[in-house]
């Protein structure tokens, strides 16, 4: 695997795994019972915690990328 392919394949991964994770832990101002702000829909997140789930996707998919690494390398694909 090249490097410009391990990056791509990286790419993909990441922002597969960034779609799973984003609806984590994730809470409505419906949900919260908090006043709803003017101009926002009332399922919107009250917080996102957006770098929190950035860096737990980074790591994640590291990990998956790893064995995929590991796999490409055990078959010399």
């Amino acid at each position: 695997m090249t490097i410009a392919g391990g990056l791509a394949v990286y790419f993909v991964i990441w922002w597969t795994v960034l779609f799973a994770v984003l609806p984590f832990g994730v809470r409505s101002e419906a949900e919260t019972g908090e006043a709803h702000v003017e101009g926002t829909d009332p399922g919107a997140p009250v917080v996102p915690g957006l770098v929190k789930k950035a860096l737990i996707t980074s790591v994640i998919a590291a990990i998956v990328f790893a064995i995929v690494w590991y796999i490409w390398a055990a078959y010399d694909l």
